[in-house]
């Protein structure tokens, strides 16, 4: 880690510090090892929270925090042994200089340190519902205080949810997680360009193409560049496996004449990107195809133009569904005689059957990043009203207003699955176009369209 990572890391733990109050205390976890099977892991993947404070990447770790900006670092011990099998540990003496932390010691002394950490604290933070069993040895870490009170230490009388904080601090990416994320976009959008070609190319070779095929192509392009993992599964979806929302690259052929929806991204420096993109198989859209891909552009469109600072979370969503309201009408997949207005779809969620998820999300070191998407400083204005998709009361609370370095997902869909409601040349049409967005004052920063959007263009590029 260079100095200029010690001061990012270490300015947000002073921030975090500033917030806790006086006499408190913070317990951050990393996460732990999860065995695939017998004595094999999965991959291991640190926890956010931790990384977003230290930059250290080993399992086994803990760091405690302190109002008063004192840090300190529970982490692996050095054993040549072990580092034979699994590789350089940093080991507690090296972890002071390394991290900028205060004082470190062995994970194995947890347990005994701990509850000397928490003596004459007011408030003891740590992440609520994130860790199995943390709340237990935090506990058991309480008793041992409290069993010391005859002898004058006070034993911590408040807990509090460090998510809270947390989650705050994380939701306003600053200039380097926005240029590693950045980064990461211009990776994924080269591994959705060498998908595509290679689709195209398969198939005007006349060889057998599946969904395996560009999925590696994917992985391939994301560890070729550098980045060290997909930020999610992959959904590779041919045909009609397009209009499952979460299916998984898998093993189905694609087709001359069908569309491919590629929902991937890959992770960089522990920072996600999420792209998605839909294409002709072989390159050339057939006219419904193309119909309800415009359609589907045009609404991340006018959702792209509602996003900048000042607006609200809902304001893209709002924008989408308008257009693709309307659109569903004049493609007559709704019927105006039995819909109404494109208004009276909306009001009814007449859309829903063809587009049942919301257009963003946020986006950081998880593909669903942490934050609130409601506005705190209005929770007391509820609205209640009937769903009129299900029939129930749902309780709706203003939406969260965009502030400059927020990143959300502006992701509209449309998927269409057989019904004899609806003309049969639009059956099994499954579309989604999703971009990465940096919320500025003047409106948002598309940093994923390293790979084009515009049907046109990506007929060409696929035509090379």
């Amino acid at each position: 880690m260079n100095i200029q990572d010690l001061a990012i890391y270490s300015e947000r733990r002073q921030r975090l510090c500033q917030q806790m109050g006086e006499s408190g205390v913070a317990i951050i976890p990393t996460a732990p090892e999860q065995t695939r099977n017998r004595d094999s892991h999965f991959l291991y993947r640190h926890d956010s929270y931790f990384y977003y404070l230290t930059g250290f990447t080993e399992p086994n770790a803990y760091l405690i925090l302190f109002s008063n900006g004192k840090s300190v670092m529970f982490c692996q011990p050095k054993d040549m042994e072990r580092e034979i099998w699994d590789g350089y540990r940093l080991g507690p003496s090296d972890a002071i200089t390394a991290l900028g932390v205060d004082e470190a010691f062995s994970y194995a002394d947890l347990q005994t340190q701990l509850p000397q950490l928490l003596e004459n604290q007011h408030c003891v933070w740590y992440p609520f519902a994130t860790h199995t069993g943390l709340n237990g040895q935090v506990e058991q870490a309480l008793e041992k205080v409290r069993a010391h009170v005859r002898m004058g230490v006070v034993c911590p009388s408040v807990q509090k949810d460090l998510c809270v904080l947390l989650d705050e601090m994380r939701i306003i990416k600053d200039a380097h997680e926005i240029n590693i994320m950045r980064r990461a976009c211009q990776i994924s959008s080269q591994a959705h360009i060498r998908a595509m070609q290679l689709s195209a190319k398969m198939l005007r070779a006349g060889q057998a193409v599946y969904e395996y095929h560009l999925d590696a192509e994917l992985l391939h392009a994301f560890r070729q560049a550098g980045s060290q993992d997909t930020a999610y599964g992959s959904i590779v979806a041919a045909g009609p496996n397009a209009c499952v929302l979460h299916y998984r690259a898998d093993a189905a052929p694609i087709r001359n004449g069908e569309l491919v929806l590629i929902d991937a991204g890959c992770e960089l420096d522990s920072y996600a990107s999420d792209i998605t993109r839909t294409f002709p198989a072989n390159g050339k859209f057939t006219s419904p195809q193309r119909a309800i891909y415009d359609l589907v552009l045009a609404s991340q469109v006018a959702a792209v133009k509602a996003t900048h600072a000042g607006a609200r979370f809902t304001a893209p969503h709002e924008a989408a569904v308008q257009v693709l309201s309307q659109g569903l009408l004049d493609l007559r997949i709704l019927s105006k005689d039995k819909h109404g207005s494109c208004q009276d779809v909306i009001d009814k969620r007449a859309y829903f059957p063809f587009y049942m998820h919301r257009t963003s999300h946020w986006l950081g070191m998880d593909v669903h990043d942490c934050g609130s998407y409601i506005e705190a400083s209005e929770i007391d204005n509820t609205i209640t009203k009937q769903d009129p998709v299900t029939g129930q009361t749902i309780r709706q609370q203003p939406s969260r207003v965009l502030r400059q370095g927020m990143v959300l997902t502006i992701e509209p869909g449309l998927y269409i699955r057989p019904t004899s409601n609806v003309d049969e040349k639009y059956w099994n049409i499954g579309i989604r176009i999703e971009d990465d967005a940096v919320v500025t004052t003047q409106g948002c920063d598309l940093i994923s369209r390293g790979v084009p959007v515009d049907p046109d263009e990506i007929e060409a590029l696929m035509s090379n």
